[in-house]
């Protein structure tokens, strides 16, 4: 079914705006003629999810500049095999305050916080007459949700960063950074007032707008980074309420057909035949799967067997050999296949099949979100695409519940939730393969494990080993699988926190840089 997304329209001279609809052009406007009515306060809103596809975001892209997909780099679950990239330069420590990779995302994301203030600040203006006072509360959360999911991009990957909630003239510009506290408070604050003025769902028509359970999952993501246990509860609780269900099929919740499931708390929408609205991080290359993304070893040795236990204790379990990896995805937990590909699996279907010869450099190619033909116009798998890439999903949510739950002790709450997640894929119970009555530790192993393979390359790997304080763990995984020409090299809080980028400090010298980065 043909998407109807957001059109990008030229608002206040430098915003960009997406409308559900076609509408006129808006090339030509001035901020005087504009912020005048609901129509207008709508189309500034649009221009706010506009940022969100930008190929420094969630779009991705190919070769040339990592997005948010691609940060599954950070860590073990693995190899960015186009290091220039990003990722992988910072993973071998080949990064310093100039590289693009901590600028580009850091532009992108302040672009959208100050279409974000921009909206808050002129919504509240717009005359009653012409805007109702409930409409104008959804309009304002749509913003303020939009400005705490930028903010918390900064705080996970940046921690200390510009703390910007109004419109700057050009002499108020010139900031340092705001303490990691004083930005975790504003994200809190704006989500809570998000979560309170977001409506439940939209019509079919206006899909991909920031609903209440939106604003409640990335408050829960976030309360649950900080350790904030009882808030994730509290949170989980309300999302609980809404109406959410897992997908029942697992691999088809991270294809085009899957994109309106009720699984889906909030996803950014792209649309191949909107050039303005499209994708990267589903194409590929017609040679081998998507070069610059490649499952690693220790990510593929995660996955259990289907009795429910580790390859090292099932034997079930075949290793295969080294020149053919194939027989290791039988009788494994089903997620492997819908997200690795393995020697003589066909990745491409379209227009001729094409099968996979482990020509990556783990032998293993990504095949979670990846594109596997041409469109129905012809499109190419390594042009532009329209998958939708998912922020949050009712699976996270219920992972998150279930660690907030052991964290304070309520072990029993936990397995239910881990059970759900499990029972999904025909994965057994904890209770049918690691018994009842488990330690905290023990139940905090496996809640790690089922985060993992269930939430694999999805971008979300680095923010929880950063919680759980496991990223040198990460980095010594990497380096033991021993890929070619890949040596991680941990080298304390300058890997697990960016640079502000040097363009940056030198364009503003009241900015001062990180204290691990200096």
């Amino acid at each position: 079914m043909r998407k109807i997304l957001i059109v990008c329209l030229v608002v206040l001279l430098s915003s960009c705006s997406k409308s559900f609809l076609d509408r006129d052009s808006l090339t030509a406007l001035a901020e005087g003629s504009f912020w005048k009515s609901e129509s207008d306060a709508v189309l500034g809103i649009n221009a706010i999810y506009d940022v969100l596809q930008d190929r420094n975001l969630y779009s991705g892209s190919l070769n040339i500049s990592a997005g948010l997909p691609v940060y599954d780099c950070l860590g073990d679950n693995c190899f960015n095999g186009y290091k220039w990239e990003g990722p992988g330069n910072y993973m071998e420590a080949n990064v310093d305050p100039s590289a693009g990779f901590f600028s580009f995302g850091w532009n992108a994301t302040y672009r959208g916080i100050a279409r974000a203030n921009t909206a808050i600040e002129n919504i509240e203006k717009i005359p009653s007459s012409a805007i109702s006072a409930s409409k104008k509360n959804e309009l304002i959360a749509q913003a303020r949700f939009l400005r705490a999911l930028f903010y918390t991009h900064l705080a996970y990957y940046y921690q200390d960063a510009p703390l910007i909630t109004k419109v700057q003239t050009l002499s108020e510009a010139y900031v340092n950074s705001n303490p990691y506290s004083e930005i975790a408070a504003q994200i809190v604050t704006d989500l809570q007032f998000a979560a309170t003025n977001l409506p439940a769902t939209y019509p079919a028509t206006q899909y991909g707008y920031a609903t209440k359970g939106a604003a409640l999952g990335i408050l829960a993501r976030f309360q649950l980074y900080n350790k904030n246990y009882q808030a994730v509860l509290d949170a989980t609780t309300e999302i609980m309420s809404l109406g959410y269900s897992l997908n029942t099929d697992y691999a088809q919740l991270f294809t085009e057909a899957g994109e309106n499931s009720r699984e889906i708390l909030f996803s950014v929408r792209f649309n191949q035949d909107v050039s303005a609205n499209n994708e990267l991080f589903s194409s590929t290359f017609l040679q081998a799967p998507k070069i610059d993304v490649q499952p690693m070893k220790n990510m593929v040795n995660e996955y259990y067997c289907t009795d429910g236990k580790p390859i090292t204790n099932s034997p079930l379990y075949n290793p295969g050999t080294a020149a053919n990896n194939a027989p290791q995805k039988l009788n494994r937990d089903p997620r492997l296949a819908a997200s690795v590909y393995f020697r003589g699996d066909i990745f491409l279907t379209n227009p001729t099949n094409v099968t996979f010869n482990s020509n990556t450099a783990t032998t293993y190619g990504l095949r979670k979100y990846i594109r596997r033909g041409a469109s129905a116009a012809g499109i190419a798998v390594f042009n532009p695409g329209g998958q939708d890439f998912i922020v949050i999903r009712y699976a996270d949510v219920l992972l998150m519940r279930a660690e907030a739950m052991i964290e304070l002790n309520q072990l029993s709450g936990a397995y239910p939730l881990i059970n759900q997640v499990r029972a999904r894929v025909s994965m057994p119970s904890i209770e049918t393969v690691e018994g009842t009555n488990l330690s905290k530790l023990a139940l905090t192993d496996i809640l790690r494990h089922e985060r993992r393979v269930e939430l694999a390359f999805e971008g979300l790997r680095f923010m929880d080993l950063k919680r759980w304080g496991t990223v040198q763990e990460a980095f010594q995984r990497a380096a033991g699988d021993a890929v070619p020409s890949y040596l991680p090299t941990y080298r304390g809080l300058k890997s697990e926190t960016f640079a502000i980028p040097l363009s940056d400090l030198n364009a503003n010298n009241a900015l001062k840089q990180n204290a691990w980065w200096q």
